[in-house]
């Protein structure tokens, strides 16, 4: 082979590798999924439903019921998908920058905000800022900044599922773990979390088959009465996940046997709700990447709307409902997500380094 011909090869390779670099032959940004964006807003909305419902528990064992039944999927919903979309985080500096600027920042942000909201609201103006003691929903950002870490261990793990069982199972006859960044929590969640990590494109497309879908129907049905028989019966403070087994006056092996219980509800109720959720594009679709809701229904909550004998009645609930349902939509729309965008989706290159990170030198011996 001659010169001339290796360096026609080389000029070849050279305009193709140029070529595939340019910019206008780049390939275009991926769309983002329909489907779980309107999952993430048909979620919110029954996340703020359910905070109205909080105060209307008391006399009404058909609100009760709602609410358990809520509460039993709507958090493991968000956690499932929170965990299938951190199946990429390797840990690397690109991956942990967005894990800071959008976990880490919102989370010390609203919880700052919290403590200064609680002071006004509750009448405790000496109540102290404390990281460690998350706020009405900022436990979840805690949660999902643990999760995310340690997601590189669950991937290289033969049985990460049955391993996260086994800890939220012995966490859940641990009372001593305490209450910071509510652990207990994180722990006794973490198995929808990794059951997110192992999920692949099709199982999503098996449950929004029409055959789940019409099966998921009866099951709800059945979750309903099942949740008003059990009102009087079972406390549905364990959907909370936030205690151990002896905070409820039981013996201790209650605490694994509820864990795996409580998982295989949930994720039944999760495939039921997955499977009619729109895969198309909808007028909401859009509304499904955040929410910020939390000042309204504590606000709602300080100036005693509760208190109203009307908000009892069955109309006064659908009433609440649907202004749950309409201040959290509100609050997902473009022209709010604008204003807070500074605190949601920080930029900070300035926090980072450029390039890859600086290696620290270690000294061994003397």
């Amino acid at each position: 082979m001659n010169d001339s011909t290796l360096t026609a090869r080389r000029t070849t390779r050279a305009r193709a590798a140029t070529a595939a670099g340019s910019p206008d032959r780049a390939e275009p940004p991926k769309r983002r999924d329909a489907f779980f964006d309107n999952a993430k807003y048909l979620a919110i909305v029954l996340v703020a439903t359910g905070h109205a419902w909080e105060p209307l528990r008391s006399g009404s064992r058909t609100v009760t019921a709602l609410y358990t039944l809520v509460y039993a999927f709507h958090m493991p919903a968000f956690i499932v998908i929170s965990g299938y979309f951190s199946r990429t985080f390797d840990a690397s500096p690109e991956k942990i920058r967005r894990l800071v600027t959008g976990v880490v920042v919102p989370y010390v942000v609203f919880e700052t905000a919290y403590t200064y909201f609680t002071r006004w609201s509750s009448g405790v103006p000496d109540r102290e800022i404390s990281l460690l003691d998350p706020l009405y929903l900022t436990w979840f950002l805690g949660a999902l900044f643990i999760w995310r870490l340690t997601t590189p261990i669950w991937r290289s793990l033969r049985w990460p599922l049955p391993t996260a069982l086994t800890v939220a199972a012995l966490a859940s006859l641990t009372p001593s773990i305490g209450d910071d960044l509510d652990f207990q929590r994180v722990l006794q969640f973490l198995p929808h979390f990794v059951l997110g990590l192992c999920l692949r494109p099709e199982h999503f497309s098996l449950v929004r088959r029409w055959r789940v879908r019409l099966l998921a129907v009866p099951v709800l049905a059945g979750a309903v009465v099942f949740a008003y028989w059990a009102v009087p019966r079972m406390d549905y403070a364990w959907f909370f996940h936030r205690y151990a087994a002896q905070h409820f006056g039981v013996p201790a092996w209650y605490g694994p046997l509820m864990t795996l219980a409580l998982f295989g509800c949930s994720l039944v109720l999760v495939a039921c709700f997955l499977s009619w959720v729109p895969g198309r594009r909808t007028w909401f679709t859009t509304l499904g990447a955040g929410t910020l809701y939390g000042f309204v229904v504590q606000a709602a909550e300080h100036f005693g709307w509760a208190g109203q004998r009307w908000t009892h009645s069955p109309l006064g609930v659908i009433t609440v409902s649907a202004v749950a349902a309409a201040v959290v939509t509100g609050l997902c729309t473009a022209p709010v997500r604008r204003v807070f965008r500074g605190v949601m989706e920080p930029g900070m290159a300035w926090a980072f380094r450029k390039g890859p990170p600086v290696a620290v030198p270690v000294r061994v011996g003397r």
